[in-house]
């Protein structure tokens, strides 16, 4: 496959990945299936955001602990205990009186109720009482009568007490009306004001309580302290003061967004921070829904597109980096009033991320294999684990190293073929090659390339081999005896002649190795003066007694020289000024008259020796 074709598959990958798990987020926020969780993050930017001043006209008279020790009442109050309360509050001038206490029901004595509703008349149409019971025209009831004798005999109010709670209990919102009755903090926020609340603001939906704080945030008194008068004259004045339970064991405590560590809040003190939220306005709203959407989509496309540029870990890295700024922007936001989508952008973008991380090493995997299959045939196998790691499994660049190169040809097998059926030249070309490659891998060689029945082989490159010229002599040994004996033993059990002689060239040096062509077709190779001179040894040999010479160069590499390695001579090489000092291997095949301008290796070998052993082949 071309490599720009390559490219556009991953592209095409990478960036299908992106866009169907984006898909899968967009739905995700769709179908809210992740609301637990996103409402989760929304308690802890609370808990980020930390605790804020609450208003000073703003207060709870609770009914605790400490009321029940100092009165010893029990529950339910007197309803004359709630009169004496609303009168003492009523004295001071409040703007609103929030009894989150309900008295839908005649209480056990009519003078107690008699007591009640004349306190909440003198109090001037500030006292607004909660209710849950509400009818199918959205009306409550006050001691068992129609809720028009609370409003229009006494100048008292209803609101619907109940708030909506998320799974686990908690309570997070406030809603404009509960079954066509406005809401206990609406209805209070309207009484404290004397303007009505406009819907709108809650666009249909109940609307976040800003918290201000954890519980206990808002300031709060006794309801004993209040009844027995330890609270200064005015100290009520101008305030909204919410009177509720808030005793554990009166079961009106509940989770919020801000209950930490497990501390639960009063209903009382949730109820004065929903009237607060709405007297602010509702200051905290959602973003707009196309926000989060296009926040969900770049932040679930910035890791494809980041990886068809950047490296799959710079990718990833730039993706996390991405992901800690949107948290924090939308942090940010949060103090500033606006709730931004946080789970469905961030698990966008930890998915898609990933996915395109998984993406990147399959494919890498494929290509790593596809590099394997391509080497593994040129390559021994111990070696092939090697090359890849040198070529970061993909592409080999070009590499630089010691090595030795090899150059070997059939003496006169093309006229043989020309005698010959083709597929029998193909089969007997096969059985030659199939010989001389497996010396060639089974002393660590690279095949770089077969011409004919001519193979060139480099030892030392693409992968470091100290002992490359051991290793290329080992192998030209192997071929020029062992195997030839064997494969021209094939020819005469065939009857296709006697069989041939061969000639290899080696030569050491430096070698340039790495992959040429074009995207369309690549070849491993390697190139240079070394191999240009190699290709000349083997040429050389034409004509000889000899089917091996290497270099001087060669000679000087070999770790462990053998004991028959011969002089041949200084020869002139075609494409170099200087003479070559060439050696051979002392075969059975050379004459003695041949022999005799042979020195061992253990002799000086003479400047003077001639200029080849045999005629001149002139390359």
């Amino acid at each position: 496959m071309r490599a720009a074709a390559r490219r556009r598959l991953r592209t095409i990958l990478f960036l299908s990945v992106g866009i169907v798990l984006t898909a899968l987020g967009l739905v995700g926020y769709a179908t809210d299936a992740l609301g637990d969780l996103e409402r989760d993050t929304v308690d802890a930017r609370f808990s980020i955001r930390g605790e804020q001043e609450p208003p000073d006209d703003l207060v709870v008279v609770e009914i605790d602990d400490v009321t029940f020790d100092e009165l010893r009442p029990q529950w339910p109050f007197p309803r004359r205990l709630h009169a004496r309360m609303i009168d003492r509050i009523a004295a001071d001038d409040p703007r609103v009186i929030a009894y989150d206490v309900q008295f839908s029901e005649p209480g056990p004595t009519e003078r107690d109720d008699f007591l009640l509703a004349d306190a909440i008349a003198n109090a001037d149409g500030r006292v607004m009482l909660a209710t849950t019971e509400v009818n199918k025209r959205g009306e409550g009831l006050f001691l068992g009568a129609p809720q028009e004798v609370l409003t229009e005999d006494l100048g008292g109010r209803l609101g619907n007490g109940l708030l909506p709670n998320d799974p686990g209990g908690v309570i997070r919102r406030v809603s404009y009306d509960v079954d066509g009755l406005e809401s206990f903090a609406v209805a209070a926020v309207e009484v404290a004001s004397g303007r009505e609340v406009d819907p709108a603001a809650f666009e249909g939906e109940p609307a976040w309580i800003d918290y201000y704080g954890p519980p206990e945030t808002v300031r709060s008194i006794p309801f004993s302290g209040v009844l027995r008068g330890r609270m200064p004259r005015g100290f009520f004045r101008d305030k909204v003061v919410v009177v509720g339970p808030s005793a554990p064991s009166l079961q009106d405590i509940h989770p919020t967004s801000t209950s930490t560590g497990g501390r639960l809040m009063s209903g009382a003190e949730i109820q004065a921070n929903a009237i607060a939220t709405v007297r602010r306005g509702i200051p905290l709203g959602e973003a707009p829904g196309i926000l989060d959407v296009l926040v969900i989509a770049l932040l679930g496309l910035v890791a494809p597109v980041a990886s068809l540029r950047f490296s799959p870990l710079r990718a990833l890295a730039l993706a996390i980096g991405l992901g800690v700024l949107f948290v924090i922007a939308a942090q940010l936001a949060f103090n500033g009033g606006t709730i931004l989508s946080v789970v469905y952008p961030v698990a966008t973008l930890v998915l898609v991320s990933v996915a395109v991380l998984a993406v990147h090493y399959v494919t890498a995997a494929f290509e790593r294999e596809r590099v394997r299959d391509m080497f593994s045939r040129f390559v021994p196998e111990n070696v092939v684990d090697e090359v890849i790691a040198h070529a970061d499994g993909l592409r080999l660049g070009g590499v630089q190293r010691e090595g030795t190169v090899m150059f070997s040809d059939l003496r006169g097998f093309t006229s043989f073929a020309e005698t010959m059926e083709p597929d029998q030249v193909i089969q007997v070309l096969n059985r030659y090659l199939t010989e001389m490659s497996e010396a060639i891998l089974d002393y660590g060689g690279t095949l770089v390339a077969y011409m004919g029945d001519g193979i060139m082989a480099v030892f030392g490159a693409p992968v470091p081999q100290e002992d490359h010229a051991d290793r290329a002599l080992a192998a030209a040994r192997d071929m020029i005896g062992e195997r030839l004996e064997r494969f021209n033993d094939f020819l005469r059990s065939e009857g296709l002649g006697e069989g041939f002689r061969m000639g290899v060239g080696l030569n050491s040096g430096r070698v340039m190795s790495g992959n040429v062509g074009s995207e369309r077709r690549l070849e491993y190779t390697a190139i240079g003066d070394t191999t240009n001179t190699a290709a000349r040894l083997e040429g050389m040999t034409k004509g000889t007694p000899h089917m091996l010479y290497l270099s001087e160069a060669t000679r000087g590499f070999l770790k462990d020289p053998p004991a028959d390695l011969v002089l041949v001579g200084d020869l002139e090489v075609r494409g170099r000024q200087a003479k070559i000092r060439l050696w051979s291997l002392a075969d059975g095949e050379s004459s003695p008259g041949e022999r005799a301008v042979e020195e061992p290796i253990g002799d000086e070998a003479s400047s003077a020796a001639p200029s080849a052993a045999g005629p001149n082949p002139g390359v």
